[in-house]
């Protein structure tokens, strides 16, 4: 029955009982007297007076006084507004909270903890203590506790969702190891589950908990809402070659539809999809409508919406789609089905591949039109000899990045050419001839460091004929793939500069051996596939992948893929809510073997794995993976929903009406004592008001009025701030050094300042972005900027600007010595400067180091000599991050850079401090440098009507509005300091006060 009205401290309400004795007090306690002048002069005039102070309190400033006692009394008891409290926990045992923090729950998680709070308060009006209990636990061993309730809360407070699926047995040992019989009698159960049966022990683990509850309440909390199950995606190339991404939800009676996004590795959205399912349906399928070179581009997938992460899907080298030449040397009678050479290798690819298959019958002609398609692979089928012209290009794409596969055949018996991983025998090895085996010899394991690995064999594989590697000349060189039962090489690979040769030893189709008519033939082509550079290689030119870091990255992806792929560490794994974080310390690496088999879990959570340069995903949902709902629960068991309204406590109302009983009850004695209103306008209009009289008429005004400012709105948007001009600032000169006009317009109101770079297209825009700027500020805040003002850091004062703005051009050189002396110096005097690169959009460094170098990136020359402390991006929980808006990124024009600021000192350490061994974060919490890469001014940047003059890349105007509220919560930081860090502490601070 909703409404109902609970105490938690009932016993204060004995309280009201005074209300008798309280009210004859002020019953029989007259009022102050009202002090009369009396001249003596005049003793025998106006003796009799008109108004007579009466001799006991007026009935309704009685009942005023008493009606306030009585609301700070069932204050003090605190009421609460308990919509469940027919629902009440049944028991006096303690209350066993068991929570599922898999990654399921993380779409809804605040809705579980606020649910699981409910439940410890109740607990805590019971005096009953609370056993909290995480079914997906991030250590190793789980300990679990019986618990006051303000502990329990504060390990509900630690909990989070994890990556993996909660593991509900583990859990339910772990409580009956803490909870002996004669500790749970009439204990309470309560079960927050997320809705999906993982691994078909829900059943099992309800029952246990059942029992467990005794003659307590069972109560199981789910998600009733329709359309708020669980929800999980994983993305790959579809049968037709575009990129799909299915999504999948337990089996519900409600229809639900939605969007699924791809993402660059640098954050950039290349593309949505729609989706949507019916009443009943469990999975579904999106497609993304995207050219080649976009597609493979795409390293993540996302449900819009869906923060958890099972609603990512994270796609590595396998999900991409190649463009892949084909020619052959077959001849005019072999080219048809069964028998074409390319025949296999074509079913095999065209599900993962763009093929391209020229049509010029001329060798030649034929390898030009492939080069020039920017094919990343080129499969060769039975060509023995390349020469001339043809030669050198082909060696030329290969240099540059490109795979070669060849395969071998008749003519390959001859020896072939150079442009093969391992000089070969002249002549095969065939049933019956002189280098000839009795029976056909089938393959053996894949070695841990083949590309293979992984892979199973096949019985019934077998091999009757090949073509011999020489001997002698496998060094260390030549990669080894796979190989007959009796040792023999069969597939060969060798690196040439930054492309790669391999060789299958046997035909593309079946003369030779019947691995082409097997499925591992397209898993092994498919895995040939994925070495290519994505987008392709051009003929005879780099791309973006094979230019100056191609080597290393090449080496590195040998290393994931061929020779050295006994493990691969984790790189980058993501939590709960599906972001990509750095590996806990549980996590395992995984062998290259093991990839394809492996779960999500807490030694294998989901994320990246190997080198960065070609690294392989493990995803919470994979093409096999199928979401059961939750079975028919015990009988025993109460359904529940999250739904429902949280107990409201009613004390801050009650407090608040009491005060304004209280100020009234102030200002009506002020009034009779004054005589009146009519008595007090005729005083005022004799004589002004003695300071006395005038402090105690100031006094419920001002206190009126301080009520009325309490900032009631939500917490991400604090409209409440200080003043400007309440936080000192030793950058600004005294009004009498001030004479220029420069000066004055500077130091008149809030200026910020944009350094002038010299080039007229960048200065304008900075102008136009302050200004912008401060348009919201002026909105928005309490903060009303003056005109932005172009600076130029060689010969202008800097005192005059709290704020610099610089964006640093990519022809920017080294400062002069006194320029960054004068730098140091305001920086160290609490100027703070905005450093923005503006490059986000041509990739996202991984680390910034400002050492100068004079052919390094701009930022390094400019900054190389300057006195910087150590910088980290902006950690979680910063003031920058809630000095007005509550932020947790930090974009501009673009969304892929990082922001970088001072190191908090407490972890700075010597790496932070000045030459005079002075930690360099000094001024009142504020950062002196901030440095960026998603060019800010641009973001902010208006015409004089308002309108925005860039476009914001990829969030468009949402993304915008998050650019303004940056440049609030910079200005905002810059302007009050650590004031909103000192905040976070008043609650404890009184807390302690009172104790």
């Amino acid at each position: 029955m909703t409404g109902l009205i609970a105490f938690l401290n009932p016993w204060l309400l004995l309280g009201l009982a005074s209300l008798p004795l309280i009210y004859w007090l002020l019953r029989t306690v007259p009022p102050r007297p009202r002090q009369v002048e009396f001249p003596p002069t005049r003793i025998l005039v106006g003796i009799e007076a008109h108004e007579k102070t009466p001799a006991r309190t007026p009935w309704w400033l009685l009942l005023m006084r008493l009606a306030a006692a009585a609301l700070v009394i069932l204050a003090l008891a605190e009421p609460v507004l308990n919509p469940r409290s027919d629902k009440a926990l049944k028991g006096t045992g303690p209350v066993v909270v068991v929570v599922d923090n898999g990654w399921a729950s993380a779409p809804h998680w605040n809705e579980r903890v606020e649910m699981a709070d409910r439940f410890i308060s109740e607990a805590e009006s019971h005096n009953r203590p609370v056993v909290v209990v995480a079914t997906a636990s991030a250590a190793k061993t789980q300990t679990v506790r019986i618990e006051p309730p303000a502990q329990a809360r504060s390990t509900l407070t630690a909990l989070e969702p994890q990556p993996f699926a909660p593991d509900r047995l583990a859990a339910a040992r772990a409580l009956d190891a803490a909870l002996t019989p004669a500790k749970v009698s009439e204990a309470s159960v309560v079960w927050l589950t997320d809705g999906i049966d993982h691994g078909a022990t829900a059943r099992d683990f309800a029952e246990r908990l059942e029992k467990l509850a005794g003659g307590g309440t069972f109560a199981v909390v789910g998600d009733t809402a329709a359309g708020s199950e669980p929800i999980a995606v994983t993305g790959g190339i579809g049968t037709d070659g575009k990129l799909e991404a299915t999504v999948l939800r337990a089996e519900s009676r409600a229809a639900r539809e939605g969007a699924v996004s791809a993402f660059s590795a640098r954050g950039q959205r290349l593309g949505d999809a729609r989706f949507q399912m019916k009443p009943g349906d469990t999975s579904t399928v999106a497609t993304f409508d995207l050219p080649l070179e976009l597609r493979n581009q795409v390293t993540r997938i996302d449900v819009a919406g869906e923060h958890s992460a099972g609603a990512v899907s994270l796609l590595d080298a396998r999900s991409q789609r190649h463009r892949i030449g084909l020619l052959s040397g077959e001849a005019q009678e072999q080219a048809q089905p069964l028998l074409a050479p390319l025949y296999y290798i074509q079913r095999a690819l065209k599900p993962y591949a763009d093929l391209v298959h020229p049509k010029e019958m001329n060798l030649a002609a034929g390898i030009d039109e492939v080069l020039r398609q920017n094919a990343s692979v080129l499969v060769l089928a039975d060509i023995g000899t390349l020469s001339g012209d043809v030669k050198e290009r082909v060696e030329k794409w290969i240099d540059n990045g490109g795979v070669l596969v060849r395969f071998a055949g008749p003519r390959l018996e001859k020896g072939g050419d150079d442009l093969l991983p391992v000089p070969l025998r002249i002549g095969g090895r065939t049933l019956g001839g002189a280098l000839s085996w009795s029976t056909p010899q089938a393959l053996a394991p894949f070695e841990p460091s083949s590309l293979f690995a992984g892979l199973t064999v096949p019985a019934d594989v077998t091999i009757s004929r090949q073509v011999l590697a020489d001997p002698a000349r496998l060094g260390p060189e030549v990669q080894v793939w796979a190989r007959l039962k009796d040792g023999t090489p069969l597939v060969t690979a060798a690196r040439h500069k930054q492309g790669q040769i391999i060789l299958f030893h046997a035909t593309a189709n079946s003369d030779w051996s019947n691995l082409p008519m097997s499925g591992l033939f397209v898993e092994m082509l498919r895995r040939v596939a994925t070495l290519g550079v994505n987008g392709g290689v051009a003929s005879g030119e780099p791309t973006v992948a094979a230019g100056k870091d191609a080597k290393e990255k090449g080496a590195k992806e040998t290393a994931a893929n061929g020779d050295a792929g006994n493990v691969l560490p984790p790189s980058q794994t993501l939590n709960g809510f599906g972001v990509l974080k750095t590996p806990p310390p549980t996590a395992q690496p995984v062998t290259v073997a093991d990839l394809a088999t492996v779960h999500a879990s807490l030694d294998h959570p989901p994320g990246y794995y190997g080198p960065s340069a070609s690294p392989r995903a493990i995803n919470i949902a994979t093409p096999k993976t199928v979401l059961a709902p939750l079975p028919p629960l015990p009988a025993k068991a109460e359904r529940r929903g999250y739904e429902g309204d949280a107990a409201r406590p009613i004390k801050p109302a009650l407090l608040g009406l009491a005060l304004a009983l209280i100020l009234g009850d102030i200002l009506a004695v002020l009034l009779l004592q004054a005589g009146g209103v009519a008595m007090l306008l005729r005083q005022l209009g004799r004589r002004p008001a003695t300071g006395r009289a005038a402090a105690l008429m100031v006094l419920p005004v001002a206190l009126a009025i301080a009520l009325l400012a309490i900032d009631v709105g939500p917490a991400h948007a604090q409209r409440a701030q200080p003043p400007a001009a309440a936080k000192p600032s030793t950058t600004r000169p005294a009004p009498s050094t001030a004479t220029d006009a420069l000066a004055i317009r500077a130091t008149g109101k809030v200026t910020l300042g944009y350094v002038l770079t010299g080039d007229p297209a960048t200065d304008d825009t900075s102008r136009s972005g302050l200004t912008g700027l401060g348009r919201i500020l002026a909105q928005r805040t309490a903060v009303e900027p003056g005109e932005p003002q172009g600076v130029d850091v060689g010969t202008d004062e800097l005192a005059f600007y709290p704020i610099l703005y610089w964006p640093v051009l990519s022809t920017a050189k080294p400062l002069a010595t006194p320029v960054l002396a004068k730098i140091d110096a305001y920086m160290k005097q609490g100027g703070l400067i905005i450093f923005d690169t503006r490059d986000a959009s041509s990739g996202v460094p991984t680390g910034l180091s400002l050492s100068q170098q004079q052919d390094g990136p701009a930022l390094q020359r400019l900054l190389g000599s300057l006195d910087l402390p150590r910088l980290e991006p902006v950690p979680e929980g910063h003031v920058l991050t809630k000095s007005f808006y509550l932020l947790r990124s930090f974009p501009g024009r673009w969304d892929g850079g990082q922001m970088w600021i001072e190191a908090d000192s407490a972890s700075a350490g010597m790496g932070a401090a000045g030459k005079d061994g002075r930690k360099a974060q000094h001024a009142d919490g504020v950062t002196s440098i901030i440095v960026t890469a998603n060019d800010l001014a641009a973001a902010w940047a208006s015409d004089d009507r308002g309108r925005p003059l860039y476009a914001t890349v990829p969030g468009g105007e949402q993304q915008r509005e998050m650019a303004y509220r940056v440049g609030v919560n910079v200005v905002m930081h810059a302007l009050t300091g650590n004031y909103k860090a000192d905040q976070v502490h008043v609650p404890a601070l009184l807390e302690r006060l009172g104790q």
